[in-house]
């Protein structure tokens, strides 16, 4: 690991101590944790699909898939989402169909040519189990397969159980409603940024507001956690739900440097620290982390970097830039950090800097962001555009939220 990226983890591990874990100990069952122990009746006597990954793991560490087929219940096929089924394939790599080396049973790929199940792919399955760890990010994709999953089911007429687990970002919610122009793959749902639910409370929500295609609903029976709430962020038996999420800290900076997806500067993919290094060969390391922390923005610091990605963007040229560390989780605005961030660069490096503004609407969820930035309008103005309407997204979740705060 080279130094800057040493440093910005040893320092995020550090602020995580400081919250609530999940012990790992039987404090908190999972929703798979509960199916074992006592909703094994929800799959007995029938075929069984299971949408799951690497991260479909007991308390235990064993996997979900194979303590079923060791007790006798029938998974038929398995559905494996972007990255795989063993979350080793990198952002945006198409995955392909294959067969389980343990189990032998057949993994279909729902990233790539196919993004949902087929009616070929469910014809002899009875019931479509969800068991999947997500961040609680619009943006990332899992979600997306969630929904498309449901849809299929509810087409079918088969049910849909998600085994539910922790959101490692709590209730916290942030960022514009994606418009609908703008949806996608890696923006399908109608909510901000930052989303505040847990997979099981955002499928209930999707079902009850009739988001499904053709207003369909599905059969869904969410398997809620015990002992989970809001403030206990994750478990410190953390499994890396894809190759660049590689410590729960990251999941804390992620909402705001991915923004730098969209344009033609790292976000650190290709380092040992990516989302927490930012940079590009013509930026100005001391200048930047100077300018960003003169921002004052509340519950991250940064410091001045140096990197060289092994892929990705930038791949094997020195990058100049700053280490991103969020340093007190609870006052951290990750969308208003991002757009900070942004408008920064665009400040400093006009001549240099490509925004995408596909790219950006596509991960931010609104158009106007793009042109509000390159005008040097000032981000808490941007934000502005959005607040009344992710008020009322919090009011709308608040009936779908089946876990207390503390």
């Amino acid at each position: 690991m080279n130094r800057n990226g040493f440093f910005c983890l040893i320092l995020a591990m550090a602020v995580w101590q400081g919250c609530d874990f999940i012990d790992g100990a039987g404090e908190v069952m999972t929703g798979a944790d509960r199916l074992v122990a006592d909703q094994r009746a929800l799959l007995a006597g029938k075929r069984v699909g299971l949408v799951t990954n690497h991260t479909g793991r007991l308390s235990t560490g064993e996997f979900l898939v194979d303590t079923l087929v060791s007790s006798g219940i029938q998974v038929r096929a398995l559905f494996g989402p972007e990255h795989g089924i063993r979350g080793d394939v990198e952002a945006g790599d198409t995955v392909a169909d294959s067969i389980d080396a343990k189990t032998g049973i057949r993994v279909y790929s729902l990233y790539g040519a196919i993004s949902r199940p087929t009616p070929a792919m469910l014809k002899d399955i009875d019931v479509l189990v969800y068991d999947i760890q997500d961040v609680g990010v619009r943006f990332y994709t899992y979600i997306s397969t969630m929904k498309l999953c449901m849809d299929a089911a509810a087409e079918r007429g088969i049910p849909f159980v998600v085994l539910d687990r922790p959101n490692p970002l709590g209730g916290l919610v942030d960022g514009p409603v994606i418009e609908d122009s703008l949806k996608s793959f890696v923006g399908m749902l109608s909510v901000p940024v930052v989303y505040g639910l847990t997979a099981g409370e955002l499928a209930t929500m999707i079902n009850a507001r009739g988001w499904l295609d053709a207003g369909r609903k599905v059969d869904l029976n969410v398997v809620w956690m015990d002992g989970w709430t809001r403030s206990k962020r994750f478990t410190s038996a953390w499994v890396p739900p894809s190759p660049n999420i590689k410590h729960p800290a990251t999941v804390d900076v992620y909402p705001a440097t991915c923004l730098v997806e969209a344009t033609n500067a790292s976000e650190g993919r290709g380092t040992d620290a990516p989302f927490h290094l930012i940079g590009a060969p013509w930026m100005r390391k001391d200048q930047l982390a100077s300018r960003l922390n003169a921002a004052s923005l509340p519950g991250v610091a940064f410091a001045p970097a140096t990197f060289t990605p092994a892929s990705s963007k930038q791949r094997g040229i020195a990058c100049e830039g700053v280490s991103v560390t969020v340093t007190a989780v609870d006052s951290f605005r990750p969308v208003f950090t991002g757009l900070t961030i942004l408008s920064v660069f665009r400040e400093l490096y006009p001549d240099s800097l490509v925004i995408r503004p596909n790219s950006l609407g596509r991960l931010l969820g609104v158009s106007r962001a793009y042109g509000m930035i390159q005008s040097g309008t000032p981000p808490v103005e941007i934000e502005q555009t959005w607040l009344e309407e992710t008020r009322q997204y919090e009011a709308l979740i608040d009936p779908f939220r089946h876990y207390p705060s503390k």
